[in-house]
């Protein structure tokens, strides 16, 4: 054993302290500092401004779902990197650290449960994986998802959050924008339900898509929703866009979007518009 060993063993071990970052939250929306605890036990929603931060698929599932039950379907099995793309860095890099990061497969996870004892078929994008960007993943996800709630003649449930189409698989990246058209007309063809809850934020080709698509369009407040960027629209018309362009609650005055609702009674409305739209699935 030399000297730098005996030294090292020497010392005492102290446990890891906690820090700002593992103890306090800074709210994007009013910049108070939280608890983490507090802000993570209240949903991800400050408790001073009710700004709705983003969380992601296992957040999503245990405040939906009855007693935190669900069965995850099984992520879709695609080509990685199709186009061996490259920026600053591989493509295929870049997906494996999103799910080091995340621990999620993509950046879209669907699961099989019960709201109040309705079956319902639940997808959620997370935003922190590539931006929620539409893949072949994530289109083949969704695909399977509606197949999933026809088996079951059950509601089908997204919850959306993305930048757009993911621009490093190019063309296949786009053809996923008809094809989830195509699933959804299918879900409708067996007289299921299909219900879209918009997050922020929902932008590019997914709201050229599925997000818009929804027999019932609900928003989280404050949620950006939009096909291009506001000072891409404002370069083009060559004006100034008005104060909320873009955001759920302009949607709703404006008559994009049936209701905004804070994540806190998202449970309870869901339960509701499920015993709605498929009546005789509940009586059963």
């Amino acid at each position: 054993m030399n000297w730098v060993t005996r030294v090292r063993n020497a010392i005492p071990f102290i446990a890891k302290r906690e820090t700002a970052e593992t103890l306090w939250h800074k709210c994007k929306g009013c910049q108070a500092m939280i608890f983490l605890k507090e802000f993570e036990e209240n949903q991800s929603v400050c408790p001073k401004c009710d700004h709705h931060g983003r969380i992601g698929p296992a957040e999503r599932f245990a405040a939906l779902f009855d007693d935190d039950s669900y069965d995850v379907l099984k992520p879709p099995v695609v080509g990685e990197d199709p186009l061996k793309f490259k920026d600053t860095k591989k493509y295929i890099d870049r997906i494996k650290a999103a799910r080091l990061a995340t621990g999620e497969q993509d950046a879209m996870m669907s699961a099989l449960g019960k709201v109040d004892g309705q079956d319902v078929v639940v997808s959620v994008q997370d935003f922190a994986f590539m931006g929620g960007s539409m893949g072949m993943a994530v289109g083949e996800a969704f695909i399977d998802a509606v197949k999933a709630a026809i088996r079951a003649k059950c509601p089908y449930i997204i919850f959306t959050a993305a930048g757009g189409a993911r621009m490093q698989e190019g063309i296949l990246s786009l053809m996923q924008m008809p094809r989830s058209t195509v699933a959804i007309q299918m879900l409708h063809d067996a007289g299921l339900p299909y219900i879209v809850v918009l997050t922020d934020p929902t932008t590019g080709g997914v709201t050229a898509s599925y997000a818009m698509l929804g027999d019932v369009q609900i928003a989280e407040p404050g949620a950006l929703i939009g096909f291009a960027g506001q000072r891409v629209i404002e370069q083009t018309i060559r004006e100034k866009l008005p104060e909320g362009f873009q955001r759920a609650e302009y949607l709703l005055e404006h008559g994009m979007i049936d209701m905004v609702t804070h994540r806190h009674d998202l449970r309870g409305v869901l339960s509701q518009l499920v015993g709605y739209l498929a009546p005789e699935k509940k009586a059963a």
